[in-house]
């Protein structure tokens, strides 16, 4: 299981967060997961680039 130091949040300090194992599919591709857990107190961080959608056509139904 991979590990980083960042700040917590939650426990106010730096701490170990790790990498559960991913059920989402995003190291299928070779990719990183995401999702990371302190190892202190479990608070969760989503690292990663935003995908911005730029417009999105809407339909009202009559």
């Amino acid at each position: 299981m991979d590990s980083r130091t960042w700040h917590c949040p939650t426990c106010g300090d730096d701490r170990d967060f790790v990498q559960p194992p991913c059920v989402d599919g995003h190291t299928a591709d070779g990719g990183e997961c995401p999702e990371w857990a302190c190892a202190d107190c479990g608070t969760a961080l989503v690292l990663g680039d935003l995908v911005v959608v730029a417009a999105v056509p809407l339909r009202h139904a009559a």
